[in-house]
């Protein structure tokens, strides 16, 4: 009796760890679902110009439409200004002074200090008074600190300062400048135009959604296998894929996921025993150089496990 029992339950698992596969090939079913990418506007402003609409084919860098830029245009001329004027205050400190203004500051000081004597011997005789005495020290202090300051040079800490102001207005510039790019919206990648969110002459939000691509030189197909078979699927193995459409044609695929968290069968299998049943989630990437396989296109998929089950 104890035989009969082990028997029937070693029969009954080799007839579980069989269901969906024959002869060690794994054949499952899913849909079809291609690569979508959102584009969105960084800048905003007036949609000047609409160059395609939905269905459109497009290349990667091809022109989607042209935001007013007007206003960024006036905005990088002004920065633009500003970081020369920069560039030129820096550029002056750390050249120093011109020998012209070498010249005249030592000139102004000999003529400051012989003002200076003269006044020391005047006050001695008591022919000026004590306030312009002291008025003719102060000219001369003035003077050889002009001096010095001009033969010296700018310090570090002032040409540092002169420098952070100059990149400052560099950077302000570089952003507006990007502004300005950023208003001619361009196709990330080759693919189809599925959804178009704007019409020409409408106003565009910074962070607004335009347009969707959908690339369709490789697409994906999830399938569902369960835990008897998981052990039998590696990243990079071969399964080819068929479609209603084209009778007797395989599209060559690879499975490039394998998930490590068990889920419930998605709901649109048909039957309530299919839906409660733990499986994980397996993604096949396949070459669609020719565009044969559409997003939502059900299909099938064969795989050969790597040990029968």
């Amino acid at each position: 009796m104890n035989f009969y029992i082990i028997s029937v339950l070693v029969v009954s698992l080799i007839l579980v760890g069989c269901q969906g596969a024959s002869d060690g090939l794994l054949e499952a079913s899913g849909t079809i679902e291609g690569i979508d990418i959102r584009i969105s506007s960084e800048v905003g402003g007036r949609l000047k110009k609409l160059m395609v609409d939905e269905g459109a084919a497009v290349k990667q860098g091809d022109t989607l439409a042209v935001i007013d830029d007007t206003d960024y245009r006036i905005q990088l001329r002004q920065a633009t200004a500003s970081a020369e004027a920069a560039e030129a205050q820096y550029q002056l400190a750390l050249e120093g002074a011109r020998e012209e203004d070498l010249i005249q500051a030592e000139a102004s000081l000999r003529s400051a200090e012989r003002d200076f004597e003269r006044a020391r011997s005047l006050l001695e005789t008591g022919t000026i008074t004590q306030k312009q005495f002291d008025d003719a020290e102060v000219h001369r202090i003035s003077a050889r600190q002009t001096f010095e300051k001009l033969t010296t040079g700018a310090r570090d800490h002032e040409l540092a300062a002169a420098r952070a102001l100059r990149d400052q207005a560099r950077a302000t510039a570089d952003h507006v400048r990007k502004k300005v790019d950023d208003c001619v919206i361009v196709s990330p990648a080759r693919g189809t135009i599925t959804v178009k969110s704007i019409e020409r002459g409408e106003l565009v939000a910074p962070g607004g959604g335009l347009f969707r691509v959908t690339v369709l030189d490789s697409v994906k197909l999830t399938i569902y296998v369960n835990q008897l078979h998981l052990a039998s699927l590696s990243l990079g193995q071969q399964a080819d894929v068929t479609i209603d459409g084209a009778p007797g044609e395989s599209f060559p695929g690879t499975v490039v996921l394998i998930s490590d968290v068990a889920e419930f069968t998605p709901k649109n299998v048909q039957t309530r025993e299919e839906r409660t049943k733990l499986v994980f989630a397996v993604k096949i990437s396949i070459p669609n150089p020719r565009r044969v396989l559409k997003p939502g296109m059900p299909a099938d998929a064969s795989i050969q496990l790597l040990r029968a089950n």
